[in-house]
């Protein structure tokens, strides 16, 4: 099977704060590597402000916000993160195209699920139709399972974005348990299109494996961050962007 449409490419910035941070400062430049990111043809940026502020903080969603206010239209802002009140109050001062809200656990390094299909409705609906009324597309972070396609209908979202580090180590252990694991993705895809939501994806796609999830059926956008700028490591952010661009299709 194969997409109908080139999936875009969000690049989370997020690894180019963290080592800013690791000294202090303001080397490397957030905004810098966006603008590289933008001219390299990156048509999404992408950043998680988390609570303890150890890589994007809140100076950063304002500037980039700054930085990618002429582009409106041609690049999306994607802002990542838990729906606590000081992001969800930061989200609707700097009104970027797209929130994705992601559920933290306590003393996590990254993302480790989607949200469960049992987690309340309420608040959740409640969040998702205030950030849908300041005009910003809604998209729920799930695992690759129907439920959980079905519960962020529930909840109004507009899209969905399906965690896909199960899929990444199944690909990285064999051709063909990647291609089993796919089926899942496909399958559930096929679910949240059905019930009218959009598809994103993120978490450990690479070079490796995104020419085979990027026939994934229906699939909008792909975020990534962790891969991306540690190939810019070696080949400059420049060409790693216009790689993953080439292996999205684009």
């Amino acid at each position: 099977m194969t997409s109908p449409r080139t999936p875009r490419l969000s690049v989370n910035v997020n690894k180019v704060a963290t080592i800013r941070n690791s000294r202090g400062g303001t080397v490397p430049s957030v905004v810098d590597a966006v603008s590289a990111c933008v001219a390299a043809g990156a048509p999404g940026i992408t950043v998680h402000p988390r609570a303890d502020a150890r890589h994007i903080t809140s100076a950063d969603v304002r500037d980039i916000a700054s930085a990618l206010a002429p582009l409106r239209g041609a690049v999306e802002y994607n802002i990542e993160g838990d729906p606590r009140p000081d992001l969800l109050d930061l989200i609707h001062e700097v009104r970027p195209d797209q929130v994705t809200l992601v559920p933290v656990k306590p003393g996590e390094i990254t993302s480790q699920a989607g949200w469960p299909p049992d987690t309340p409705a309420a608040e959740v609906q409640a969040i998702v139709r205030r950030l849908q009324d300041d005009g910003i597309r809604v998209s729920l972070f799930i695992d690759p399972e129907p439920a959980a396609a079905r519960w962020a209908a529930a909840m109004g979202a507009n899209r969905v974005e399906l965690y896909t580090e199960p899929f990444a180590r199944a690909h990285a252990l064999s051709t063909e348990s990647g291609r089993a694991s796919f089926q899942v993705y496909a399958e559930v895809a096929a679910v949240a299109h059905d019930l009218g939501l959009g598809i994103n994806a993120g978490h450990d796609l690479d070079l490796s494996n995104l020419p085979l999830f990027r026939t994934l059926p229906h699939l909008d956008e792909v975020s990534i961050g962790h891969a991306l700028v540690s190939r810019a490591l070696f080949v400059g952010l420049d060409r790693s962007v216009r790689e993953y661009l080439a292996a999205l299709g684009a």
